[in-house]
């Protein structure tokens, strides 16, 4: 049977973290993953984490200054870039979140593309001691032109150039179809590498019962592949969220 992640960078969106987490766990979710839960003490977080058995999959480095999405792929804020990772190894480290997403940002060319591989290198070695795993994430030009990580193929690369065992791609379902397609034959192309895999709608990143994608065939390929961990619905509720949970029964 599949295991779901509920996403609270999205859903329950209203909440304070802590709040969010027993929501989703009243609603029946097998784990729980965020996008930058700085703002709420590491405490406060964990005994949520605590007190409903979930497990946090995942968290984001920081966006950077308004406008930015990441700093580890920008020439020049290596130092920035390396504060955010240390800030999201820590924040993982004291609330038992077992992966960091690395945020690329807004760049392109030879001179991002190694100082991504530096910077990701650097939060493989600091991630390892941690039992951490460092995720990077390609993002659709829709939503994020611009955006250095732009496909799996290039993050797949990526991995093997740095060839650290704790790096991994996270591989949503949303973006990839987006900017690739063939979702079936891309899972299982990607699975050596993916770390954690998202879903939403395509194209209004909604609840994954609407839209162009079957996910009752994603869900049971993914399966038939033998990946089992939860996989993480980041889709984006339209008004509340326990409105939108009619898929999980399906």
């Amino acid at each position: 049977m599949t295991e779901f992640s509920a996403n609270l960078g999205f859903l329950w969106a209203d909440l304070p973290l802590p709040e969010a987490i027993r929501a989703a766990a009243s609603a029946g979710f097998d784990a729980v993953e965020c996008h930058w839960p700085y703002g709420t003490p590491t405490n406060d977080t964990k005994a949520a984490l605590i007190e409903t058995g979930l497990p946090m999959l995942g968290l984001n480095t920081i966006r950077g200054n308004p406008g930015e999405n990441g700093l580890s792929a920008l020439p020049g804020r290596e130092d920035e870039a390396r504060a955010a990772i240390d800030q999201a190894l820590d924040y993982a480290a004291r609330t038992d979140t077992r992966s960091v997403h690395v945020m690329a940002g807004f760049a392109s060319g030879e001179p991002a593309h190694m100082t991504f591989l530096g910077n990701l290198a650097y939060a493989c070695e600091n991630a390892a001691p941690l039992a951490i795993t460092i995720l990077i994430e390609p993002l659709n030009g829709y939503d994020a032109p611009g955006y250095f990580l732009h496909d799996t193929i290039q993050a797949c690369n990526i991995i093997k150039a740095v060839n650290k065992p704790n790096l991994k791609l996270m591989f949503d379902c949303y973006h990839v179809q987006i900017v690739q397609g063939d979702l079936t034959r891309n899972l299982a192309r990607c699975l050596p590498h993916i770390g954690h895999i998202q879903f939403a709608s395509v194209p209004e990143r909604g609840p994954p019962d609407q839209g162009e994608i079957n996910y009752a065939h994603i869900f049971a390929h993914i399966r038939a592949l033998g990946y089992a961990a939860p996989l993480g619905a980041e889709y984006k509720p339209r008004g509340k969220t326990e409105m939108t949970l009619d898929w999980m029964q399906k």
